[in-house]
């Protein structure tokens, strides 16, 4: 997944109608010490489910709040900062378009790809 530089990250918020104040005053929470804000490209977990019950569903969103808090906890930062949250949901809403074609997902990082890929055929096999 590719992240945001702090350029980006500052466009964004203008174009969404921010005063050039407001986005001097929170940019620097979009922007971490590196060149990047979000640098994109870091390991990620995968599980697929044949299918999606309430008792799967409620055992991923357990699993991912245990992770996600533990983490927190170990690096000492706040895991729930919405930022993050914003920027998955963005990512998100890109990756669901790819299900609405029926092609081969070439758009994204190697491992977004196989994923989508995967999936894919999955629901082709299973239909």
């Amino acid at each position: 997944m590719k992240g945001k530089t702090p350029e980006e990250a500052a466009k964004e918020l203008k174009d969404s109608g921010m005063s050039d104040e407001k986005i001097r005053h929170i940019l620097p929470h979009k922007v971490s010490v590196q060149t990047a804000v979000f640098e994109g490209n870091k390991p990620t977990n995968s599980i697929i489910l044949p299918k999606v019950t309430p008792f799967t569903l409620g055992t991923l969103i357990a699993l991912y709040e245990h992770k996600i808090f533990v983490q927190g906890i170990i690096w000492n930062i706040n895991s729930y900062d919405q930022w993050g949250v914003e920027l998955g949901k963005q990512l998100a809403k890109v990756i669901q378009k790819e299900f609405e074609v029926n092609t081969q997902c070439t758009t994204h990082d190697c491992s977004t790809n196989g994923i989508i890929n995967f999936i894919k055929m999955e629901k082709q096999t299973n239909r």
